[in-house]
C-alpha cells in the first residue's frame, strides 16, 4: 500500500485488518441465517454446475447461445464462492476478521467477475439479435472464434475495471475504525472508513459505474429494440411467441442483475443506507446466480431435453454395469 502521510498532529491508528461486521449483528439468528445461505450456496453450485456439465457434454447444446450459457454459469460459480463461504463461517465465528491482503483480494475478484458478467450479458443480448434478425447468417457471424473473442473481451474489460478500482480504493488510508459494516470488502462501505475526504475519488467511482453498467446495458438495449422491432414484423402470433420465449431467460437475468446492481452504485449518496444495500448485494451476488440456472432450466426446452437425455444415459450405464 502506497505510504499516506498526514500532518503530525493528527492521531491515527494505520489498519491492517479489517473486521466484516456480517448481515446481522444479533446472535440468535446466526445460525438460522447460516443454514438458510448454506441453502442457497448449495444450489448455486448444484444448478450452476449442472448446466455447465449439461452445456460441455450434449453436443446438441453446443451452440452460440448455449456456449455464453456456459461462461454465465462458470462465472455464477466463482462470484458467489468469493462471498458466501466467508459469510457462511463468520455466521458460526465470532472472529470475523479479513486481513487486509484479503480484503483487496475478495473486493478484486469481485469486482473482476461482477464486470465480466455485465459485458457478457451484452454479449449474450447480441447473440440474441443475431440470432432473431439475422437467422440465416447466424451461425456464420456468431463463430466459435466471435463467440470466444466476446468472452475473452468481456473477461479482459472486467480485469480492468477490477484492477482500477481496487488500487483506487485501497491506495485511501485507513485510520481509526476498521469494522465493515457490510458482509463482503465492497467499495461503498470501504469508501466510509477513510480518513481522507473522498468526495473526488467518490466523483471518480460514480463515472467509472456509468460507464461499466450503462455501457454494456446500452449495447443490452439497442439489441432489444431491434429484437422486439423484429418480432413485430413477423407473420404469426406463434412465430413471435418462439422468438420471444428465446430471450425471455436472458431478459429476467438483465433486469435482475444490473437493476440490483445500479441501485447499489448508481444512487445518490444522500439515499444511501447500509442495510438497504446489503439486501440489494444480496441480489446479485447469492440470489440471481441462485435464479439463472432455475431461469434458464424453466423456461428452455433444450435444456429440460439435455437433462432427460443425461439421466438416460447415466441409468443405461448403471444397468449395463450392474449386468
Amino acid at each position: 500500500m502506497k505510504k499516506i502521510i498526514l500532518p503530525r498532529s493528527t492521531n491515527f491508528t494505520e489498519v491492517t485488518e479489517f473486521v466484516v461486521l456480517g448481515l446481522s449483528d444479533h446472535p440468535d439468528l446466526q445460525v438460522l441465517l447460516f443454514i438458510v445461505f448454506l441453502l442457497v450456496y448449495i444450489v448455486i453450485m448444484v444448478g450452476n454446475m449442472l448446466i455447465f456439465i449439461l452445456i460441455l457434454g450434449d453436443p446438441f447444446l453446443h451452440t452460440p447461445m448455449y456456449f455464453f450459457l456456459k461462461v454465465l454459469s462458470f462465472l455464477d460459480v466463482c462470484y458467489s464462492s468469493v462471498t458466501l463461504p466467508k459469510m457462511l463461517v463468520n455466521f458460526l465465528s465470532e472472529d470475523n476478521r479479513i486481513s487486509y491482503t484479503g480484503c483487496a483480494a475478495q473486493m478484486f475478484f469481485l469486482l473482476f467477475l461482477g464486470a465480466s458478467e455485465c459485458f457478457l450479458l451484452a454479449a449474450m443480448a447480441y447473440d440474441r439479435y443475431v440470432a432473431i434478425c439475422k437467422p440465416l447468417m447466424y451461425m456464420i457471424i456468431m463463430s466459435e472464434k466471435v463467440c470466444l473473442s466476446l468472452t475473452i473481451l468481456s473477461w479482459f474489460f472486467g480485469n480492468l475495471v477490477s484492477l482500477l478500482q481496487t488500487v483506487w480504493v485501497f491506495n485511501l488510508p485507513f485510520c481509526g475504525s476498521n469494522q465493515i459494516n457490510y458482509f463482503f470488502c465492497d467499495i461503498p462501505p470501504l469508501i466510509k472508513l477513510s480518513c481522507i475526504d473522498t468526495s473526488s475519488y467518490e466523483m471518480q467511482l460514480f463515472t467509472a459505474t456509468i460507464l461499466v453498467i450503462l455501457t454494456p446495458f446500452s449495447l443490452i438495449l439497442v439489441s432489444y429494440i431491434l429484437i422486439v422491432t423484429s418480432i413485430l414484423k413477423m407473420a404469426t402470433v406463434e412465430s413471435r411467441k418462439k422468438a420471444f420465449s428465446t430471450c425471455s431467460s436472458h431478459l429476467l437475468v438483465v433486469i435482475l442483475y444490473y437493476g440490483s446492481g445500479s441501485l447499489i452504485y448508481l444512487k445518490p449518496k444522500s439515499t444511501y443506507s447500509q442495510d438497504s444495500n446489503k439486501m440489494l448485494a444480496l441480489t446479485y451476488t447469492a440470489i440471481t446466480p441462485m435464479l439463472n440456472p432455475i431461469i434458464y432450466s424453466l423456461k428452455n426446452k433444450e435444456i429440460s431435453k439435455a437433462m432427460k437425455r443425461m439421466v438416460n444415459k447415466t441409468i443405461r450405464k448403471t444397468l449395463s454395469h450392474g449386468t
